[in-house]
C-alpha cells in the first residue's frame, strides 16, 4: 500500500502504520481515506484478529489534519460533502469494530488527527515535547466536522470541549490526560509493544476502555456534566455563554466559530448521528465562503514561507550575539536559544545583561511547566546565555542582531564597534522598524554583510519577522537570515530596503489619518470601535497607546516624512504635540486614554466587567483640538483602511515587496489587518479593483493624494484582474 504499512503479531494484533509518501506530514486525504477504506474491507471479515493499533511512520506527527491543498481546489460543496462523508463513513467503521482499538499518538495530532482518534477505544500519547493535540479548523474558517463537535464534547464535556473548538488551542499530553482527552501517557521508546499489549488486555479482558482517572475528577465531572450538558436549561446556558462570548470577541466576523456552537447543540439536541450529518452541510458551506478561503489562503501562505528558497546559500549559526537586553533583545536571544550554541548578550552593564537573562529564565520555565520544552531543555537553553558588557568575546560571531535604541547615529557606532571586533564572516543584522539599512550601512566596511532583521513585540508570542536586503547584502547573508528566522520559528518575508520598509511605511499612514480624524473633531474612542467593526484585533488609537505615543511621534519624523511629503503628502504633528507635553501612552499611563481610572470610583475600566471602556483622557482634546463631532462609521473605516491598503499596492508597484502574498501577510501578522480578510490585496480582490478606484477617487477628492489610486491599481481595475489568482 502507499499509505500504510501495515504488520501483524503472532498475538493476532494487527499495528497500522500511517506514512504518507513524499511529505513531512501525515494529512488526511481522499486517498488515504480510500486506502484506509479498502484495509477495513479486510478487517471486517477477519475474525481471528483480536485488536488494533493505530500509529505514525512520522517523527513528529502522528496526523496533521486535512489536506488542505486538496481543499482548495475543490469548486463546489458537492465535491466537499463527498469527501468530508467518505472521512465519516471511514471513521465510523473504525467505531464500529468488534475489536478493541488503541491509538499511540506521538507528535502534532490536529483536526482529523484527533477526530480519527476519537473512535479508537484507547488513546495513549507519548511523553513527548512533539506531542500535542487540538481542533484547529476555527482558524482555517472552518469546523471540526469529521466527528469533533460530536465525540469530543461526549469524551470530555462541554465545558472543556467548547474552548478548544472555539479557540483551536493545543493541548499538551498532560493536560489531555487531566481533561479525559488521553486515556494514558507512555514514553516514546517502545510505544508501539504498549500499544499491541494494551490491545491485547482490553480484547482479553472484554472492556473497550480502562481510564485511569482520580475518584475526585471523576465525581466533580459527572456532577459538572449533569448540570451543564445533560440537562436543557444548563445547555442553553452554555451554548448562550459561548455565543455571547464569541460575538464580544469577534464581532460575528468569524462565522465558523457561530458554527462550532451550533453544531454542537444541535448534536445534543438531535444526537451523535443527525448531527453528523448536520456537519457534512455545515462543513461544505463554510468550505465556499469567502473568509474560509481567505483565512486557509494566510495558511497556505505561511506554510509557502516555511521554505528557504536559498538555503543552499545559508551558513550555519553557532554563535550569535544581541545588543541591547530589554524586551526586544531578550526576546530574541529567547526564539534563539534552541538554535546556536553560544548567545552572547550584551548591555551597557552586565546587569542590564543579567536582567535580560532573568527574563528569559522565566519563558523557559514557563514552556517547560507546559511541557513544550524538557526541564533539560530549559537548562540547556539557559547555559548557552552569557551576559557581556563589553565585545571581547566576539570574534568568531555569525550573527550580530542589534536591538538597541531607535536611533541612526547610535546604530551606527554600534555597527562600528561589532565590525571591529569581528571578522569577514559575521553579518550584522539591524532590528528597525523604520531606519533604512543602507543608511545605517553608510560608511561601514563591509556593507554587503549588513541585513535588517525586524521583529515584532512580543518576539515570543508575534509570528512575523520582516527581513530586509539593500543593493548591497550579499546573497548568503540574505540567505543566512532568512534561514535563522525559519528556525526560531517565524513566519518571514523578505522586502527591499527603504524608509519604513512594507510594515511600518503602511501603518503609518493609517496612524496619520487616525489622528487626523482627532483634530477634526472625532472621538478616539469611536474611531476604535469604527475600526474594530471593520475587523483590526484593537483599534488605532489603542495601539498607539500600547505601542508609545512617544515611538509614533519618533516614526512620523525623518525618512518616514520625507517619503510622503515627496509625494505631496501632509502629515500630522499632533503625536509630536502630544508627546512633548509628556504623553506616552500607556507606558507612563499618560495616554490618549485615562489609565489610572480603576482608583476613581465609578469610571468604567476597559476589558473588565463595567460598560463603556477606559475612558478617554480629555487633556488630549485640549491639545489637539476641543469641538467634538460625530463621524459615519464606514467614513472613518474606509478612510484608514484604504489608507494602508493604497500604500500597500504603491509597494509592490515599486517592488518593495516581491509578491501580493507577501504584503499580506506582513499586513495581517505584523498589523493585524483583518485576518478574514485574507490581507489587503486579497481584500482588493473580494471586493473588486475598480470599486476600491472608485472609493479612493472619492476619498481623493475630499482628503488630496493620499488616496490617489497607484498605476498598478488602475490597471487591475482596468483590466479586470485579481492581485491573488485562485489555483
Amino acid at each position: 500500500m502507499k499509505f500504510l504499512q501495515v504488520e501483524r503479531t503472532e498475538s493476532n494484533v494487527m499495528a497500522v502504520t500511517i506514512d504518507c509518501p513524499d511529505s513531512k506530514v501525515n494529512k488526511v486525504s481522499s486517498s488515504l481515506l480510500e486506502e484506509i477504506s479498502g484495509l477495513l474491507d479486510s478487517i471486517e471479515k477477519d475474525a481471528s484478529l483480536k485488536g488494533l493499533v493505530i500509529m505514525s511512520g512520522k517523527d513528529d506527527n502522528f496526523v496533521v489534519g486535512a489536506d488542505v491543498d486538496e481543499l482548495n481546489a475543490m469548486s463546489t460543496p458537492a465535491e466537499v460533502v463527498t469527501y468530508i462523508s467518505k472521512a465519516h463513513e471511514v471513521l465510523s467503521r473504525i467505531e464500529k469494530l468488534p475489536v478493541p482499538v488503541v491509538c499511540a499518538i506521538h507528535g502534532s495530532c490536529l483536526g482529523g488527527g484527533l477526530e480519527l482518534a476519537l473512535v479508537a477505544d484507547y488513546r495513549m500519547a507519548s511523553d513527548s515535547v512533539k506531542t500535542f493535540m487540538g481542533l484547529p479548523e476555527v482558524q482555517l474558517g472552518l469546523i471540526p466536522a469529521a466527528g469533533g463537535t460530536q465525540r469530543l464534547p461526549r469524551l470530555i464535556g462541554l465545558t472543556s470541549a467548547l474552548p478548544l473548538m472555539l479557540t483551536g488551542a493545543n493541548v499538551r499530553p498532560k493536560k489531555a490526560l487531566k481533561i479525559g482527552i488521553v486515556d494514558e501517557i507512555v514514553i516514546p521508546h517502545g510505544m508501539k509493544d504498549a500499544a499491541i499489549a494494551k490491545a491485547l488486555q482490553l480484547a482479553n479482558g472484554g472492556g473497550r476502555t480502562q481510564k485511569k482517572r482520580s475518584l475526585q475528577q471523576k465525581v466533580m465531572d459527572a456532577t459538572v456534566n449533569r448540570v451543564l450538558q445533560d440537562t436543557s436549561v444548563g445547555r442553553g446556558f452554555v451554548f448562550g455563554k459561548a455565543r455571547e462570548q464569541v460575538m464580544r470577541q469577534t464581532l460575528g466576523h468569524y462565522p465558523a466559530a457561530l458554527a462550532i456552537i451550533s453544531s454542537v447543540e444541535y448534536g445534543m439536541k438531535h444526537g451523535v448521528q443527525q448531527g453528523l450529518e448536520n456537519d457534512i452541510l455545515t462543513f461544505a458551506k463554510l468550505v465556499m465562503d469567502r473568509k474560509s478561503l481567505a483565512l486557509r489562503s494566510l495558511f497556505e501562505g505561511m506554510t509557502d514561507l516555511k521554505k528557504n528558497p536559498m538555503k543552499d546559500k545559508a551558513r550555519p549559526v553557532k554563535k550569535m550575539a544581541v545588543l541591547g537586553c530589554g524586551l526586544m533583545g531578550h526576546g530574541i536571544a529567547s526564539v534563539s536559544s534552541g538554535i546556536a550554541e553560544t548567545i552572547l548578550m550584551k548591555d551597557i552593564s552586565l546587569q542590564a545583561a543579567a536582567k535580560g537573562m532573568k527574563e528569559i529564565w522565566k519563558g523557559l520555565e514557563k514552556q517547560a511547566k507546559s511541557g513544550a520544552i524538557t526541564k533539560f531543555e530549559r537548562d540547556a537553553r539557559y547555559g548557552k546565555l552569557i551576559a557581556s558588557d563589553d565585545y571581547a568575546n566576539f570574534k568568531n560571531t555569525g550573527i550580530v542582531i542589534e536591538a538597541v535604541f531607535e536611533d541612526l547615529n547610535i546604530k551606527r557606532k554600534v555597527l562600528a564597534d561589532v565590525e571591529a571586533a569581528t571578522g569577514e564572516d559575521t553579518i550584522f543584522a539591524s532590528n528597525t522598524s523604520a531606519l533604512p539599512i543602507s543608511h545605517i550601512a553608510q560608511g561601514c566596511r563591509r556593507p554587503e554583510n549588513v541585513v535588517g532583521m525586524h521583529y515584532f513585540s512580543p518576539v515570543p508570542k508575534m509570528p512575523l519577522l520582516e527581513i530586509i536586503v539593500t543593493d548591497k547584502t550579499a546573497d548568503w547573508v540574505e540567505a543566512t537570515a532568512l534561514e535563522l528566522g525559519i528556525m526560531q520559528g517565524k513566519t518571514c518575508i523578505v522586502v527591499k530596503d527603504g524608509p519604513g520598509f512594507y510594515t511600518t511605511r503602511i501603518l503609518v499612514p493609517l496612524l496619520n489619518e487616525s489622528i487626523k480624524l482627532v483634530e477634526e473633531g472625532a472621538d478616539p474612542k469611536e474611531i476604535d470601535k469604527a475600526m474594530k467593526l471593520f475587523g483590526y484585533p484593537v483599534g488605532p488609537i489603542t495601539l498607539v497607546d500600547e505601542l508609545g505615543i512617544d515611538v509614533a511621534a519618533h516614526v512620523a519624523k525623518g525618512e518616514i516624512k520625507a517619503l510622503f511629503t515627496a509625494r505631496g503628502l501632509k502629515g500630522s504633528d499632533g503625536y509630536t504635540r502630544l508627546f512633548e507635553k509628556g504623553f506616552k501612552g500607556r507606558k507612563n499611563n499618560k495616554g490618549f486614554y485615562l489609565y489610572d481610572a480603576s482608583k476613581k470610583k465609578g469610571l468604567p475600566f476597559i476589558g473588565g466587567r463595567k460598560k463603556g471602556g477606559r475612558p478617554v483622557n480629555p487633556e488630549v482634546f485640549e491639545i489637539l483640538g476641543g469641538a467634538r463631532k460625530a463621524f459615519d462609521t464606514t467614513e472613518v473605516q474606509d478612510r484608514l483602511s484604504l489608507a494602508m491598503v493604497n500604500e500597500a499596492v504603491l509597494c509592490l508597484q515599486e517592488g518593495i515587496i516581491s509578491c501580493a502574498r507577501d504584503g499580506d501577510i506582513g499586513a495581517v501578522f505584523g498589523l493585524g489587518f483583518p485576518p478574514f480578510t485574507g490581507g489587503p490585496f486579497r481584500y482588493i480582490d473580494q471586493v473588486g479593483a475598480q470599486t476600491v478606484v472608485d472609493k479612493m477617487n472619492r476619498l481623493q477628492d475630499r482628503f488630496g493624494v493620499l488616496y490617489s489610486p497607484p498605476d498598478l491599481l488602475m490597471d487591475m481595475a482596468k483590466n479586470k484582474k485579481k492581485f491573488r489568482e485562485e489555483k
